[in-house]
C-alpha cells in the first residue's frame, strides 16, 4: 500500500500501550511518525494535576510528535463508558469541569481537534433530556475549542461493540453536527469518521464518504473485522481513503487498531516509512 496523500497520525491510546503513556509518544518517533492523537488519558480524573498535564506535553516535544487529536474526558475508556456528556449527574458535571483543562492543553501542545464522545443511554434516563443536556455540554465544549482555534469532534461509534450508544450511523452523528454549529454560529463542529465503526453498523462507506467528506474534520482507520491493521480484514481501505482524498478530504488520518500479538512497532509494515512522517 502506498498512501503517498495522506496524512497518518497514530492513536497512543490503542497502539504502543505495551509502553508507559510517557514513553509512547518517542516509540511513536522510533517508527517513523510525526504525528499522534490521543483519547484522554487520565480515565479517573478530568483534572489532572498539573504536573501531569506538564510531563505528558514535555514528552511529546521531547519526542518531536505533534498532538493532532484529543478527546475530551469520556469517563472509563477503555471500559464500558463512551463518553460522559450526555449522561445525567455527576459524569456530566466532570466533562464540564474538563472542557476548559482539555482545551487548555490542547493549545499548550498545538493541538486543533477535540472529540466529544457522547456518551451511553442511560437506563432510567429519558432519551430526549439526555439529548438536551449534550447540546448543551457541546455548545460549551465548541466554545471552548473556538477559544483555542480548535475543531470539535462527534464521533459515530458501532452498535455490536456499543449498543447503548446512540450515534451508531454516520447521519446521526451529522445531525448532532448540524444542531451544536446552529446553536453557536461557530460552525467548528465536524463529523469524526472512522471507516471501522461505520463498516461495523453496515454503512456504504463510499456513499459516506461522497455525502460528509465535506463535514468531516477527522478520519480513523482499522481493518475489519478484527480491527486490526490495514490487510488483516476485509476492508478496502486504500480505495476509501483515495475517495475521501478525490471528495476534498485533506485532514489527518488517526490510525486506531489493535496491534494484535505483536509489538505496537511491528504493526506498521503496510505502511512504506516514506509515508509515515507528516510533511
Amino acid at each position: 500500500m502506498g498512501h503517498p496523500d495522506q496524512r497518518f497520525d497514530v492513536n497512543l491510546s490503542i497502539l504502543f500501550t505495551e509502553l508507559p503513556l510517557l514513553e509512547r509518544p518517542a516509540a511513536a518517533a522510533a517508527a517513523g511518525f510525526t504525528a499522534v492523537e490521543l483519547w484522554w488519558p487520565w480515565i479517573e480524573t478530568p483534572t489532572p494535576p498539573r504536573a501531569e498535564l506538564d510531563a505528558l506535553k514535555k514528552a511529546l516535544d521531547d519526542a518531536g510528535t505533534q498532538l493532532v487529536g484529543l478527546n475530551f474526558y469520556a469517563g472509563q475508556l477503555p471500559g464500558p463508558d463512551r463518553g460522559a456528556l450526555s449522561v445525567p449527574g455527576e459524569e456530566s458535571d466532570r466533562f464540564r469541569a474538563n472542557i476548559e483543562v482539555a482545551a487548555d492543553f490542547a493549545a499548550s501542545v498545538g493541538c486543533t481537534a477535540l472529540n466529544a464522545l457522547y456518551g451511553n443511554r442511560v437506563e432510567g434516563a429519558d432519551p430526549q433530556v439526555q439529548d438536551a443536556l449534550a447540546l448543551e455540554n457541546l455548545v460549551l465544549a465548541a466554545r471552548a475549542a473556538d477559544r483555542v482555534g480548535a475543531i470539535l469532534l462527534v464521533e459515530t461509534l458501532n452498535k455490536p461493540e456499543s449498543p447503548l450508544y446512540p450515534l451508531v450511523s454516520a447521519p446521526a452523528a451529522i445531525e448532532v453536527v448540524d444542531k451544536v454549529n446552529a446553536a453557536t454560529g461557530l460552525g467548528n463542529a465536524k463529523f469524526l469518521l472512522d471507516l471501522y465503526h461505520l463498516s461495523m453498523n453496515g454503512e456504504d462507506l463510499s456513499q459516506v464518504i461522497k455525502a460528509y467528506a465535506a463535514k468531516t474534520g477527522h478520519v480513523q482507520i482499522a481493518d475489519n473485522p478484527g480491527r486490526g491493521a490495514p490487510g488483516t480484514g476485509d476492508l478496502p481501505l486504500e480505495r476509501l481513503l483515495d475517495e475521501l482524498k478525490d471528495a476534498g478530504y485533506a485532514g489527518w488520518v488517526g490510525l486506531e487498531y489493535k496491534p494484535g500479538e505483536r509489538p505496537s512497532a511491528d504493526s506498521f509494515d503496510w505502511l512504506p516509512p516514506s509515508a509515515r512522517a507528516a510533511g
